[in-house]
């Protein structure tokens, strides 16, 4: 149940700051966000109030899909540095209280990893099991109907060894086999590897997809839609190539292997039809990860008080039953202002939304730049790096969008580091650089830290349960308990104000936001009471 703060894990009800490491400060002008940037800015991570980073991949990689496949578990990229430029971030970030969580991607590696070259030779090696090998049909064709969550088939024809190899993203990502024995122990060493190095936990990338269905039986269809298809791979149900019932037993070997370190704390990203079974599955009782991220908010075209009791009705406060973790916006999504209000609106609307991620149960995670209110920034075709995008152009909007470099000064460049950035930075994002909202006492950056302050100084909204979550038109009203603590948040997700009833007539406000009151929420208005 919620406990007492006393007693709960540092992680429980945590502050977790995402980090994109190529887009957070060049420290060597190459137009890189790199390792000793990421270190030089972390006293501003540390005054949000934050309790850790997620810092994502860095490890060598020949970046076809920007470090989610991975040639080296092991090793800094160049780019990025090297070993003892994260040995020294994670001295800073531990200097400054801050704890530092790291990806693994464990699904697949990239094409250029040792493992893969070794088991792509032969089908006689010591690694020719370690990827998922098939032989075509009679035909010729795929060993199944999977097809790519980037696009085309799932399957790639290797002449090395006359067959196909898996691979669920890019064909230069082919499927590591955790079905085998070997292959656990191996990422697990991994993952040694990094504890020994002093890191904090891990989120753990796409784990879902980390065992397929040895028969290789085919997906079924999907059922039709109103939404629009971009990707063969939304025309499947993705039950055979993902998602296998022997991935808790995998995920129990994590937790045995993280618990003989203190205060390590694991969190995993679950997409797909059924990722709310999965992320129960996954976190159950005291031998699976501590805690799962689904994609509630991340694509939601609407924020509305629906979709935030639906989100927070899959995790009650039961014994047995996972943490959950939540994200408005990542690397992989569209900023959520640019999505869910009109650009009229966006400077309230982030102040509201800022409000409503301190008062969630669960852990929040802020991408960088949230902080700020960056919007999804147009990036023309020939600028893309994102392989998604360009596979999919112009229907999908480009990740790209969301992974511009971060506007630390009022300057083209925005201060971070190199006169040409990998990625532009947008206009309007550069007018809402750290240096333009750090001493201004109204910006959302202030706001930001007041809501992660007003957060950690409630027990009820820190760790507390979820009392009651109420919908009426615009206006959700969510209660949060803990300690003997009660509080009372409303929201208004409209843009018409709105009047309040008898419910907020007592109890002391402790944050009202754009001009609300205990009479009236003026639109996207949000008021705080301790009952």
């Amino acid at each position: 149940m919620s406990g007492d703060a006393t007693t709960l894990p540092w992680w429980k009800g945590a502050a977790i700051y995402q980090i994109y490491p190529r887009s957070f400060m060049d420290s060597n002008g190459d137009g890189i966000g790199d390792l000793p940037g990421i270190t030089s800015r972390l006293g501003h991570v540390a005054s949000l109030g934050v309790d850790a980073i997620w810092i994502s991949p860095f490890f060598t990689s020949p970046m076809k899909d920007f470090g989610y496949d991975v040639s080296d578990y092991r090793d800094v990229d160049p780019i990025f540095g090297e070993l003892a430029d994260f040995d020294a971030l994670v001295s800073r970030a531990h200097e400054l209280g801050l704890k530092v969580l790291i990806d693994q991607v464990y699904s697949h590696t990239s094409d250029e990893h040792s493992w893969f070259v070794e088991s792509r030779s032969s089908r006689e090696n010591p690694k020719a099991d370690w990827y998922v090998w098939a032989d075509a049909k009679p035909d010729g064709s795929p060993p199944s109907n999977w097809q790519s969550v980037f696009g085309g088939p799932a399957w790639t024809w290797d002449a090395r060894r006359g067959q196909y190899y898996l691979h669920n993203f890019l064909n230069s990502q082919p499927q590591m086999n955790l079905h085998n024995r070997d292959v656990q122990d191996a990422v697990l060493d991994v993952m040694r590897f990094w504890l020994d190095r002093g890191v904090d936990g891990f989120r753990i990338d796409a784990l879902n997809f980390a065992m397929h269905d040895p028969e290789l039986k085919d997906n079924p269809p999907a059922p039709a839609t109103d939404k629009q298809r971009t990707r063969p791979f939304d025309f499947q149900l993705k039950i055979n190539n993902q998602s296998h019932a022997d991935i808790p037993a995998f995920i129990e070997r994590i937790r045995a292997l993280t618990d003989e370190y203190n205060g390590i704390f694991t969190v995993a990203e679950v997409g797909g039809d059924d990722a709310d079974v999965e992320m129960k599955a996954f976190t159950a009782g005291e031998t699976h990860l501590n805690s799962a991220y689904g994609f509630d908010f991340l694509y939601a075209d609407k924020l509305t008080p629906g979709l935030v009791c639906a989100a927070l009705a899959h995790w009650p406060d039961e014994e047995g039953l996972g943490w959950p973790s939540w994200a408005f916006e990542n690397h992989d999504a569209p900023r959520a202002l640019s999505r869910w209000c009109k650009p009229e609106d966006r400077e309230a609307f982030a102040r509201l939304k800022a409000a409503l991620l301190a008062c969630l149960r669960g852990n929040i995670i802020l991408y960088q730049g949230e902080e700020l209110g960056l919007t999804q920034v147009d990036i023309p075709f020939e600028q893309l790096h994102d392989p998604e995008a360009i596979a999919n152009w112009p229907l999908t909007l480009s990740r790209d969008g969301a992974r511009t470099p971060m506007p630390w000064e009022m300057c083209d460049c925005g201060g971070f580091g190199s006169e040409t950035p990998w990625l532009p930075l947008g206009e309007d994002n550069i007018g809402r650089a750290v240096e333009a909202q750090d001493k201004d006492d109204h910006s959302l950056l202030n706001h930001t830290r007041a809501m992660i302050a007003l957060r950690k100084a409630h027990p009820a909204l820190h760790h507390g349960a979820v009392g009651a979550c109420e919908v009426s038109g615009d206006l959700l009203t969510l209660e949060r308990v803990a300690d003997g603590e009660r509080i009372r948040a409303v929201f208004n997700l409209g843009a018409e104000p709105a009047t309040l009833g008898s419910a907020m007539s007592s109890g002391t406000t402790i944050a009202a936001i754009n001009g609300a009151s205990p009479e009236t929420l003026p639109p996207f208005a949000a008021l705080v009471m301790q009952l």
